[in-house]
């Protein structure tokens, strides 16, 4: 192909560096020259040296990297016309009629707007002698993909965009540190975040810290709130915490439009309360440090989605930015990406809370949907004469004591009576079982590990006495967090230890003699960490069980590493999953490699064992757990109320047994008897795992030379259509655009 790529950013994002690598190896192995534009659209203005041919190397070392190698700048001249033509002269003498752009809602519109008079610059260039009649017919269109970098994760149609990810991180090791003094001192503390326009980075954090209260500017409080939430507060040291935490998006208001600053809460709180009060404003605190294992996946896969989006561009394809729904690549018409965008500034100017939160995307309303639900301290008079237990089984993870959390607490709001099993389904067995209330919970969401304690025992082993217990406590439904099923699409615990301490160990290598380093990570006979793990950190291989591999395979990485090796390259990295391979150990390919590497590098191994299961959960797991706690409770409730007659529960069809789990785009219940046929139960895997057709970016992104199936790409969705509550006449307005687009 003949295809050129080029590349453009705003400001500087975490995981904008990977989306680069990504897209930059993609493209060159697609045959198609790649060029980077530095310093965003002010080089693509400038042109000269600011626009240069990118090579496989030139992206090498560079995933662990915050911000982005290749500079940006905001770019006055690019807003003018004239400075659009002299952008559009400097792609045309170099051949480049495809455009990647990395940014915000405005670089985006920008690059939008960039196409739309693609044609008409030309023409005025054409008419100014600039470029000749051959040049402009050569470079008659110009194809457009987007991938959204942006902290605030503000750009509507995508559940999350490179870099919110990170920002969250490095907001919750604040929270963490703060929590631990405001404790020990009965304070109460004020965190002021990022998002002048959009609450997300607040909306999050609060669910990941259990926030006492968040203002954001999509839903300012009610009038009143003052007193609401000194009464809150009081209500909450009464009931024994030690601290209280309230979250603040800079760009939050009252109902009047008047701004709520951290200043003026601290002010209230001493004022009414006379509680120790501290005020902590982040700023650009958040935009630094590495990216997280979920920006560095997310900007590969981007990066990776992008290229064959413009591979299959036609002049009338839109331009279109390249998003995340679920755990599934989707591509969406960038016009209505940005036009939803601007109807959510719209319906804040306009008062309409309720449609700003929609218009936010399904992912946004159901955070904000579960903090309103878990903010409500008040159990209501009503019992429901309903008990429900709950129990951690299997090896303990990170996020598993936020997902109780959240249903104790929802639980305890839908009048149910909760229980807490300790010890598993040993202790089930033995009774070991405990009533647990609101406070019972405080402070777990950023715990580690498992506060009710697990032990990797199966029930059958104690069928007839978890029977009797179930019987003699009068359990009406069981909450079981763990087991086997956390392998199931994104589990809990997902982004553990394995992803960070792969690029502090190739990071070791760096600025050294050459060297390889063998990694054995966790995951039972499920490969799913060391594949993730060897996206986040460039590995050169992923040994897993579920891709089966055997000498001839080993002969072929080793070869292709030690010639590697014998470039600019000075790093090497090899993942193994504990189990892949009874007779290829770890220190089997350990052996391997340092043999055949022998004059050309030297090898290290680490096997990382348990300490993967450790440390606190990230945002990530704390938002996920508290939101499959929350759905599962509310789930259970709706069921027992369909199964309740007489004072009796009849348990009795498939759908009483059911896991919880994202599949593709959506959380959803499936019952356990449907999945007996998808489950491979002597390995304790899935039978088909989504996360396998990753594998062929990973090793593209290594550079082998192999064939990667593209059947199953993205298709091109809609955005406006998915959202509710649109002005009339907008709305019909949408509608007819879309007749005319499909006809």
């Amino acid at each position: 192909p003949d295809q050129n790529h080029h590349r453009a950013a705003k400001r500087a994002i975490y995981g904008m560096n990977a989306a680069v690598r990504a897209t930059v190896r993609v493209g060159l192995y697609t045959g198609a020259k790649v060029y980077f534009v530095h310093e965003g659209y002010q080089g693509l203005v400038d042109g000269g040296e600011n626009i240069k041919l990118a090579t496989w190397e030139s992206v090498s070392m560079m995933l662990q990297l915050g911000g982005t190698v290749i500079g940006s700048a905001r770019c006055m001249d690019f807003r003018a016309r004239e400075g659009r033509m002299k952008a559009a002269l400097n792609l045309v003498k170099l051949g480049i009629t495809n455009l990647c752009v990395i940014g915000g809602d405005g670089s985006l519109t920008g690059a939008n707007q960039f196409r739309t008079e693609w044609s008409t610059l030309l023409v005025d260039l054409v008419k100014a002698g600039k470029i000749s009649d051959d040049e402009a017919k050569t470079s008659s269109h110009l194809n457009i993909v987007g991938m959204v970098g942006s902290i605030d994760n503000d750009f509507c149609g995508t559940d999350m965009t490179i870099g919110t990810d990170s920002a969250l991180h490095r907001i919750i090791e604040v929270v963490d540190a703060i929590t631990t003094t405001a404790q020990s001192h009965q304070r109460t503390f004020i965190l002021e975040v990022m998002g002048r326009h959009c609450g997300y980075l607040a909306l999050v954090t609060a669910l990941a810290c259990g926030a006492d209260w968040v203002f954001i500017p999509e839903m300012p409080p009610d009038e009143g709130w003052e007193g609401h939430l000194c009464r809150r507060l009081a209500d909450q040291r009464a009931r024994g915490c030690r601290l209280n935490v309230i979250i603040v998006a800079e760009g939050a208001m009252g109902r009047d439009g008047k701004p709520i600053g951290s200043e003026d809460i601290k002010k209230l709180v001493e004022k009414n309360l006379g509680f120790d009060t501290r005020t902590t404003v982040l700023g650009h605190v958040q935009r630094g440090g590495t990216p997280s294992a979920f920006d560095r996946i997310l900007g590969s896969r981007m990066g990776v989605e992008a290229v064959m989006a413009l591979l299959e561009a036609t002049p009338e394809t839109p331009a279109c930015v390249v998003s995340l729904s679920g755990n599934q690549a989707v591509r969406l018409p960038l016009i209505e990406c940005v036009q939803v965008t601007k109807d959510v500034t719209t319906a804040m100017a306009e008062n309409r809370w309720e449609d700003a939160i929609k218009l936010r995307g399904k992912s946004f309303e159901n955070n904000w949907n579960t903090y309103k639900m878990l903010a409500h301290i008040n159990p209501p008079d009503s019992k429901s004469n309903i008990n429900v237990a709950i129990v951690n089984v299997g090896a303990p993870c990170a996020g598993m004591n936020a997902a109780v959390r959240s249903a104790v607490r929802i639980g305890i709001i839908q009048g149910h009576n909760m229980l807490a099993v300790y010890d598993g389904f040993e202790g089930l067995a033995h009774g070991n079982i405990k009533p647990i209330t609101w406070t019972g919970v405080s402070g777990w969401t950023g715990k580690g590990g498992s506060e009710l304690g697990t032990k990797r025992v199966l029930p059958s082993k104690y069928i007839e006495e978890i029977s009797l217990t179930i019987a003699k406590f009068n359990i009406h439904s069981l909450v079981i967090i763990g087991g086997t099923i956390i392998h199931q699409q994104y589990p809990l615990g997902q982004y553990c230890n394995t992803s960070t301490i792969s690029p502090r160990i190739k990071q070791s290598a760096a600025g050294t003699k050459r060297r390889v380093f063998i990694i054995e990570t966790m995951g039972g006979y499920c490969g799913y960490l060391a594949t993730m793990a060897g996206l986040a950190a460039g590995a050169d291989a992923a040994y897993i069980y579920e891709d089966k591999f055997g000498i001839r395979d080993l002969e072929m990485n080793v070869e292709h590493l030690v010639q590697k090796m014998k470039t600019d390259v000075k790093r090497g990295l090899i993942l193994r999953n504990e189990n892949c391979n009874a007779n290829y150990t770890t220190d089997f390919i350990f052996a391997l490699y340092s043999e055949e590497g022998k004059g050309v590098f030297d090898c290290r191994k680490n096997i990382l064992g348990h300490m993967q299961q450790g440390g606190t959960p990230t945002p990530f797991d704390r938002n996920f757990g508290t939101k499959m706690g929350s759905k599962a409770v509310l789930w259970l409730t709706d069921k027992l109320k369909e199964v309740y007659r007489h004072g009796r529960i009849f348990a009795n069809t498939p759908d009483s047994a059911c896991v919880l789990g994202m599949r593709k785009r959506a959380l959803t219940f499936q019952p356990l008897a449907e999945l007996i046929e998808q489950t491979d139960f002597e390995h304790r895997i899935p039978k088909t795992s989504w996360w396998l057709k990753l594998r062929p970016i990973m090793k593209i992104l290594a550079k082998y030379n192999i064939s990667l199936d593209t059947s199953e790409h993205a298709h091109m969705e809609h955005v406006i259509k998915k959202r509710v509550s649109m002005p009339a006449p907008l709305m019909k307005k949408h509608e007819e655009e879309v007749e005319e687009e499909e006809e």
